[in-house]
């Protein structure tokens, strides 16, 4: 059995794996992204999220104003604000090879800093979307297929996770409840996260937050994440260090070549984050994995349940930690969009 876990602010580290900064060493992109408004199908199609949900209420929570970043069927990501803040959490995460099983257990806390949630009134994030949840630990027990295959055909992702990344952080598609391009309207903060409804933190495209490094195979990004299916989230690099667009992936958002996997190099099917919608994954290669309506955070945005944090028991082996720091809000310099 190998195991790999993460541990931090008061946990032991058992077996490091540098793939993250921790902190927020740059902003996501300073530059022009179109918007992903509309591009929802019913079925597999590049540049398009195929979503499992095709109606919207454009009174759902969220964002109550669009800010000037957002113009000219564009936005421009340097202009829009963050979530100040950064408050550190204590992480956990632990992935075993288990068998033919790929075991994930976490708390979601992330690795790295956060910004304050529930949004301060004082934080200029709060004229444009008052998320009112604060980040809180989650139950997170996933056993992925350790070689996962294509299925028969491509199949619709979920609101709500869609994978999980090795920061500690979910990731959810690329939709707000509205039907639109999350990372163009909600408010994030310098890591591109932000919690939902039951405290649950999670990313809807590439974060800042995750170090690109490339250490595979001609300067392909490293492993960066798991999707419900097994199959590999990496990094913005594809093969000879290029970076990835639409043109370059299919519908799913991914492709096949030679990656390191399970300590062996093998070809074999993976996504790729990118700077373009749907950012991450636009349909499921292979089959998902069932995860219950707790763990997959498809409960939406609103005020927080009663009770205990997170819906739900604690992760094996999570201890309660020191109380989060709070530090100075972050900036968002200029940054190059290769990562």
């Amino acid at each position: 059995m190998v195991i790999l876990r993460l541990h931090r602010a008061g946990f032991v580290l058992i077996a490091a794996y540098a793939l993250f900064s921790t902190a927020p060493s740059s902003p996501l992109h300073a530059h022009e992204r179109p918007l992903g408004d509309g591009k929802i199908s019913s079925s597999p199609r590049q540049g398009h999220l195929m979503s499992c949900q095709t109606r919207f209420n454009p009174n759902a929570p969220g964002s109550r104003r669009t800010g000037s970043w957002v113009r000219g069927g564009s936005y421009f990501i340097n202009e829009k604000p963050v979530v100040d803040g950064q408050v550190t959490w204590p992480s956990e995460i632990s992935v075993a090879l288990e068998g033919d099983r790929r075991n994930v257990r976490a708390n979601n806390l992330p690795d790295h800093p956060t910004g304050v949630f529930p949004v301060s009134r004082s934080d200029d994030a709060f004229a444009y979307d008052r998320n009112p949840n604060p980040i809180r630990p989650q139950t997170i027990l996933l056993s992925l297929p350790a070689n996962p295959q294509p299925a028969a055909s491509p199949s619709c992702v979920p609101m709500g996770m869609i994978g999980f990344m090795l920061s500690g952080g979910a990731l959810y598609n690329a939709v707000d409840a509205r039907g639109r391009d999350a990372p163009a309207y909600e408010m994030q903060d310098a890591c591109s996260g932000h919690p939902q409804q039951t405290g649950q933190y999670h990313y809807h495209d590439r974060s800042a937050c995750l170090k690109d490094t490339r250490s595979q195979p001609g300067g392909h990004s490293d492993l960066v994440g798991y999707a419900l299916d097994g199959f590999g989230i990496f990094g913005i690099h594809g093969e000879g260090g290029k970076v990835m667009t639409n043109a370059d992936l299919d519908a799913c958002h991914g492709h096949s070549h030679v990656i390191e996997w399970n300590g062996r190099h093998v070809e074999m099917y993976h996504y790729h984050l990118t700077d373009q919608y749907p950012y991450s994954i636009g349909c499921y290669r292979g089959t998902p994995i069932e995860v219950s309506g707790a763990m997959s955070g498809q409960s939406g945005r609103g005020r927080p349940p009663e009770g205990r944090p997170g819906g739900g028991q604690r992760p094996p082996g999570f201890r309660r930690g020191p109380p989060p720091r709070l530090g100075p809000p972050p900036r968002r310099p200029a940054f190059d969009p290769a990562g």
